[in-house]
């Protein structure tokens, strides 16, 4: 059973007692799944009689909310398990069989337990009473809640499911059921103002405050009922006053699981103060012993949690302060008291956050849900959430007045209180008084500011239990689990071995290996061994007589030591020496025969020594008259030094000075003012003098000189220097101020003119665009115009020409009329024809384009369609003269649109015929290539030296839509740089002369960029993009073209 306990015995066994501590009341509730709640339950359930066990409808353990949430197996032998019927078995037990150990069996221990009560004076009807409230546990625990949906203010309602159950547990207790469910759905508050009796509210509970409450009573019946049986077996046994008793004590150890809670939490904390009980019993004080008694063995070093227990316990700051104090607040949160924790104990070597932690499954929990604590065994996580819950298991008003009014006569007396039950023993047997008065004390002094919270409970049983032990001589025993299976004969070296190590058993046995475990004053022994021994031995000093005992023993000096008034033994050595020391008397009187031996011997050495000890006395005065001769010599000096040290070590501050004087003189010369410069000469004059005279002063005055006097006038000199260098400073940083002053003008007035300097060049960039968009407008409109007249011209030149074609048809038709009338006329009279008209037919009519265009090339002052690329390249490189260069430009972007337009017709075939395109040579945008090549750029702008500046979208193909610019650079009608800029992809530069082939080959006329609205940019915008792009500065020269091969 998982309870503590005090077993407490007397030398002569006259009765006995037991204190119990730390009822681990969260059993009750809920468990790990390995686990069992405590045996009683699953006794009852087992072992009770049929009809007892149907009175008190019980069923299978896994059918109770408190008892299948762990293990619902019954520990049983063969023979009893075979004696259960089936509908007592859960269903684990019924699939997996029941539990094997030698001492546990449910049915036999009710039995046990059954005769035990009876034996101990309890009552059929009392054991009776028991077990309903026992009982009455298991079926409060199947009480289950819902939100209730007729309740605006937020209440809970018990579920249908649970109805039975409520019943059962009111019919245990004995109380209505409708006054059980309306004390676990609501609560009585009580104002202490409005009348004399107060106004009363009945606030609903929320679903997991009913829940906290059902646990709370649950809790309080078993721990009060446990409290009972305790004061009961108590008082059956005989017992009387005994100065000297033995006590037990039985207590849970250190536990950590994958879910820790405020259980595990508490239940450490109890091991870390007997943890740090055991290291001061076992290891401190044991070796302060040692140390007192000048042994001189070597310091065992162990861990000291004392830092852990603070962080516990301490006041304030403590983390059981600190859910207190959370517990007070109005509305308390986990997350809060979590937040808390870490921030007050932010650096604590013992504290840390869950992510922290080495398991996977607590690094997942959040700072704000849990922490993680250093303990003497291990780190353990815990996690936070049910924590303030856990810490107020107290019942509320209604609660603890239905309890005092139940017709269960025993469950009635566990919750009267002392006073009440004084009154009830006096004769007042009114139950409404008493409720009544508990009720109103409990709504004067049951406010949360001042509530017993569980963990104060836990830390002053706890205090009172340590209190117990520290006033008693104390042996532990350590228990080892040899395996995490509890199963026998499975023995687990490294968890063993990890246990040894945490309980701190590995200093434990070094400081036994090395130490003296057995012990016994000198006066002790002398007084126990005494009259063994002969009276001229007896009236020895008992040191004495143990030195002569253990020299006449012959005993190893390593098994004992002598301290300063006792002697320590090694191990199983002082029963060795007692067993020798009341031996037979024959070997007495041979021992006998050697003390005196080695006494005589003993008192020899001691007169040799006195005879040694004086002769180094003589020698030690001897040695003496010669030091002081060598002192008195050491003194005279030691005299001088004093007399003439300080002006020795004032002169050496005086040279130290002189740094100082040659900062001033560098300070000095950072002056630009003259009369501060003639001022700082003069001062660093007359420090020069003091300190030469300074010198002089320490070297040739004969005057009784002191060391204050010396020290008085180097502070002086200092001072006077210090004052010097913080007035030069002082002037060194006005004159660096009104320098900083200066430039920071003179930064402002190139501020000023980079400001005038940026708006003069937006108005002249604004004038520049004005200016641009005129130009092109005028451009547009000479254009439209000059297309206009061009128009007319042709439609003129086509009538004419159509007049010219009839009057030619005309006098060809004339002429044939003509022919064929000669004809008849020549062979009526036999003579013939000429036929000059067919000869030389006339030639068809032209248009005066194509004439034109015919008779281009020879009006031309230069025609250059027969010169090979090679001829173009040399003379573009190498003439000076301006029109055969335009012409061998204009000859060289007619070859390079020729070549391009025979290299798309190809590409299209390739597209047609299934072969490859020609990839990605897009060259320039659609918008521009699209345009009429034929363009007649006769009569426009073509002047060689105007630069113009454009920018384009542009879609280069197989670019997914990812819009890209094209911007171009033309110097005259050519363009001279290219640049194309997408999202995706490094920019592309082009420069003419070096990648014709890969820029566009149109002129600004046959692109017509200059008729787009907004094309046009201005030449520092194309520059500052160019060069943003890594673009070389754009300049005029030879031009190196990379011809077609």
């Amino acid at each position: 059973m998982h309870f503590r306990k005090i077993s407490s015995f007397q030398h002569t066994v006259v009765g006995g007692y037991i204190s119990h501590y730390l009822l681990e009341k969260s059993r009750i509730c809920g468990q790990s799944s390995s686990e069992r709640n405590y045996h009683i339950f699953y006794q009852m359930c087992a072992g009770l009689p049929a009809q007892t066990y149907a009175k008190l409808k019980l069923s299978s353990p896994d059918t109770f909310h408190y008892l299948n949430r762990g293990c619902t197996q019954y520990f049983s032998s063969k023979q009893s398990d075979s004696q259960l019927n089936a509908n007592r078995k859960s269903s684990d037990h019924m699939s997996d069989g029941a539990l094997n150990d030698p001492i546990v069996d449910d049915i036999k221990d009710f039995k046990a337990t059954d005769d035990a009560l009876a034996h101990f004076g309890v009552s059929e009807a009392d054991r009776l009473a028991i077990y309903r409230i026992v009982a009455a546990v298991l079926h409060l625990g199947n009480i289950c809640f819902e939100d209730s949906a007729e309740d605006s203010k937020g209440g809970s309602q018990v579920t249908a499911q649970s109805m039975p159950s409520l019943e059962t547990a009111a019919e245990l207790i004995g109380v209505d059921s409708d006054s059980l469910q309306q004390s676990l759905l609501s609560r009585v508050m009580q104002l202490s103002k409005g009348g004399h009796k107060g106004t009363i509210y009945m606030v609903p509970l929320k679903v997991y405050e009913a829940q906290n409450a059902r646990d709370a009573l649950a809790k309080a019946m078993y721990s009060k009922l446990f409290d009972h049986i305790v004061k009961t077996i108590n008082k059956a046994i005989p017992f009387s006053t005994s100065a000297n008793y033995i006590g037990v004590l039985d207590i849970a150890g250190f536990e950590y699981f994958e879910c820790n809670s405020f259980e595990q939490f508490c239940i450490n904390y109890c091991n870390e103060k007997l943890q740090q009980f055991f290291n001061e019993r076992i290891l401190k004080e044991e070796q302060t012993i040692y140390e007192r008694e000048g042994l001189g063995l070597k310091k065992i070093d162990f861990i000291d949690n004392q830092d852990c227990i603070d962080l516990l316990e301490g006041k304030a700051s403590g983390i059981f302060d600190l859910l207190d104090e959370e517990s007070k607040l109005p509305k308390p949160s986990s997350v809060h008291f979590t937040e808390t924790v870490h921030s007050s104990h932010g650096n604590h070597f013992r504290l840390a956050v869950p992510r922290k932690s080495k398991l996977r499954n607590h690094r997942e929990i959040r700072d704000d849900e849990g922490f993680l604590i250093r303990h003497f065994a291990g780190a353990v996580c815990y996690t936070t959430s049910a924590f303030i819950d856990k810490n107020n298991d107290a019942l509320h008003a209604s609660l603890e007045a239905l309890m005092l009014d139940s017709s269960n006569q025993l469950l009635k007396s566990l919750f009267t209180s002392p006073a009440d039950a004084k009154a009830l023993k006096n004769g007042n047997n009114n139950n409404n008084i008493i409720i009544n008065n508990n009720f109103q004390n409990k709504a004067k002094t049951g406010g949360k500011l001042t509530f017993e919270s569980v963990g104060g409970k836990f830390r002053s049983q706890l205090s009172e239990l340590m209190s117990k032990l520290r006033s008693t001589g104390t042996h532990f025993i350590r228990c080892i689990k040899p395996n995490l299976n509890m199963v026998a004969h499975q023995f687990e070296g490294a968890h063993i071995l990890s246990q040894l190590r945490c309980s701190g058993m590995t200093s434990v046995l070094e400081l036994m290996q090395m130490g003296y475990p057995s012990r016994a004053a000198f006066a002790d022994l002398y007084s126990m061994y005494a009259k063994f021994l002969p009276p001229e031995l007896a009236r020895l000093d008992s040191r004495l007589f143990c030195r002569a005992l253990f020299k006449a023993l012959g005993l190893n000096e390593n098994d004992f030591r002598f301290g300063s008034t006792k002697i320590f033994f090694r191990p199983g050595k002082f029963a060795e020496f007692d067993q020798i020391m009341k031996s037979d008397p024959d070997n007495l009187a041979t021992l006998v025969k050697k003390v005196q031996k080695w006494l005589l011997a003993s008192r020899w050495k001691k007169a040799q020594w006195c005879s040694l000890s004086v002769i180094k006395l003589k020698n030690k005065i001897k040695w003496r008259k010669e030091q002081i001769i060598i002192i008195q010599k050491n003194i005279r000096m030691l005299n001088a030094i004093n007399k003439y040290k300080p002006r020795y070590k004032g002169l050496l501050q005086v040279k130290q000075l002189r740094k100082h004087l040659i900062q001033l003189q560098e300070l000095s010369k950072q002056l630009k003012s003259n009369s501060d410069k003639q001022m700082c000469d003069q001062t660093i004059k007359q420090v020069d003098a003091d300190m030469n005279q300074m010198i002089n002063k320490l070297k040739n005055s004969d005057n009784k000189m002191n060391a204050k006097d010396i020290d008085q006038d180097i502070n002086r000199l200092n001072a006077s220097i210090n004052n010097n260098v913080s007035l030069l400073r002082g002037k060194l940083a006005e004159q660096e101020r009104l320098m900083k002053i200066q430039q920071q003008m003179e930064a402002e007035r190139k501020l000023r003119e980079e400001e005038d300097r940026k708006a003069r060049e937006m108005e002249d960039n604004k004038r520049k665009k004005a200016e641009m968009e005129e130009r092109n407008r005028l451009e547009t409109a000479a254009r439209v115009e000059r297309e206009s007249r061009e128009m007319r011209a042709a439609e003129e030149r086509k009538h004419k020409e159509q007049s010219l074609l009839e009057a030619e048809m005309k006098r060809i038709e004339q002429e044939r009329r003509d022919y064929e009338l000669a004809a008849r006329l020549a062979q009526d009279s036999e003579s013939t024809v000429s036929d000059d008209w067919q000869s030389s037919p006339t030639m068809l009519p032209r248009s005066a384009a194509v004439l034109e265009q015919r008779q281009s090339p020879a009006n031309q002052k230069y025609n250059l369609e027969k010169w090979k690329y090679s001829d173009l390249r040399d003379t573009i490189n190498t003439s000076c003269d301006i029109e055969l260069l335009e012409a061998c430009r204009e000859e060289f972007h007619r070859r390079l649109k020729v070549y391009h337009s025979w290299k798309s017709r190809a590409n299209r075939n390739k597209v047609v015929n299934g072969g490859g395109g020609g990839g990605d040579q897009q060259r320039a945008p659609d918008s521009i290539l699209d345009q009429n090549f034929n363009y007649n750029i006769k009569g426009a702008d073509t002047s060689a030296g105007k630069e113009r500046y454009f920018r384009m979208p542009f879609n280069k193909p197989n670019t997914s839509g990812h819009k890209g610019w094209w911007f171009a650079h033309f110097d005259g009608q050519w363009i001279a740089r290219q640049m194309e800029i997408h999202p995706e992809k490094k920019p592309i530069l082009l420069v003419a002369g070096r990648d014709d082939m890969q820029m566009c080959e149109l002129s600004l006329d046959e692109t017509r960029l200059a008729t787009k609205r907004g094309a046009e940019i201005l030449g520092h915008e194309f520059e500052a993009e160019w060069a943003r792009n890594g673009g070389k500065p754009y300049t005029k020269g030879p031009i190196e073209h990379n011809l077609i091969e």
